[in-house]
């Protein structure tokens, strides 16, 4: 792909969601949906930025990071979270409007996190951080000390009314974990937008028979209950289960992209195994993923599972197919105004466990 044609899809004017207009951009939860991913689109900018300027070689380039913000917020600059090497993984976006009319729809602060970008060194840190995820330990990272400090921080200036979190991909699975801790540790649920959350498990919700994936659904139900039941600690994940449960992050996710597909199954099959009497079995099952699992039985770690949740307020955009991951997983869907987002009959806060 050359320079140019990237630099077009990452000019904010030309791709991102410029069919809204910032007065009545914040008014209804589409509205909402476009700036948030905007901003999280934002912190792919910052750190584009900062590589373009380490590796320039042909003169001055105005930075492609600011429009992503400045159409929604008012203009300024992010304050940005960087790890020890200086690459930007995050982002403070900060809403200024009058105190004297305060908007519940606006957030006084937006704190965003981007997911993995294919551009040296940043790649190694990413793909570090994503193999962390993958075994339960991404809240031993870097990344994740920095953000924690960080959202703590504003929630103590601002009040957890006023701070939102976000994330794409690697991002939200930081994103999600900051907000879980903050729930379990703070009393203090966020308000959380999470765009393609990655689910560590098996990809069921692939599968494009519906008897065959319920089958499979079933069946992997009933032996992670009962590797839980062998493993033990169910009882203390339902106990941080129960102390989630007032907390519903929104979650969007594309039915052809494999990693995160498997959240519409997450929450779908609760509903068809309490219709067919197994409430109790999938209690038990959905607190835990099977690496987790198989880590506590091989390691004698930790079981519980950093992606799964009591709760959320789901979304799916099923407007892309297996044949293109790249469209499936990208950010840029969820402010197409040709988006078909759709709400799915499991969407409310399930509180079974």
């Amino acid at each position: 792909m050359s320079s140019l044609k990237k630099n077009k899809e990452q000019t904010f004017h030309i791709s991102g969601p410029v069919h809204l207009t910032r007065a009545a951009a914040w008014t209804n939860p589409d509205r909402r949906r476009c700036i948030i991913a905007s901003l999280v689109e934002g912190v792919y900018r910052l750190e584009h930025d900062r590589l373009g300027k380490r590796h320039r070689r042909h003169g001055p380039q105005a930075d492609l990071a600011p429009p992503w913000r400045d159409f929604f917020l008012e203009p300024q600059a992010a304050h940005v979270l960087a790890d020890p090497d200086g690459a930007i993984f995050g982002a403070i976006y900060e809403y200024k409007y009058p105190p004297s009319l305060p908007n519940p729809n606006i957030p006084r602060y937006v704190i965003a996190f981007r997911g993995v970008i294919k551009k040296l060194p940043t790649i190694l840190t990413d793909l570090l951080s994503v193999v962390r995820y993958m075994l339960n330990e991404l809240k031993r990272s870097t990344h994740f000390h920095i953000a924690m400090d960080a959202v703590q921080r504003m929630v103590d200036i601002a009040g957890a009314g006023n701070v939102w979190l976000a994330g794409h991909s690697l991002g939200s699975a930081l994103a999600l974990l900051v907000g879980k801790k903050m729930v379990m540790e703070k009393r203090v649920p966020l308000e959380t937008y999470l765009f393609n959350p990655p689910f560590i498990g098996l990809p069921i919700e692939l599968i494009k028979d519906e008897k065959l994936k319920r089958v499979v659904r079933t069946g992997v139900a009933f032996g992670k209950a009962g590797l839980a039941r062998v493993v033990g600690g169910h009882r203390q994940h339902s106990e941080a289960f129960a102390e989630l449960s007032n907390w519903s992050p929104h979650l969007f996710v594309n039915q052809g992209d494999p990693i995160c597909a498997e959240y519409i199954g997450y929450f779908g099959n609760r509903e068809f195994m309490k219709l067919i009497g197994a409430e109790n079995i999938e209690s038990i099952a959905g607190k835990s993923s099977i690496t987790s699992l198989v880590s506590s039985v091989v390691a004698g770690g930790d079981s519980e599972a950093s992606h799964l949740l009591p709760s959320a307020f789901l979304t799916v955009n099923k407007g892309s197919t297996l044949d293109n991951f790249e469209q499936a997983h990208a950010i840029d869907q969820w402010w197409d105004p040709n988006c078909r987002c759709e709400p799915v009959p499991y969407n409310k806060c399930w509180n079974i466990f």
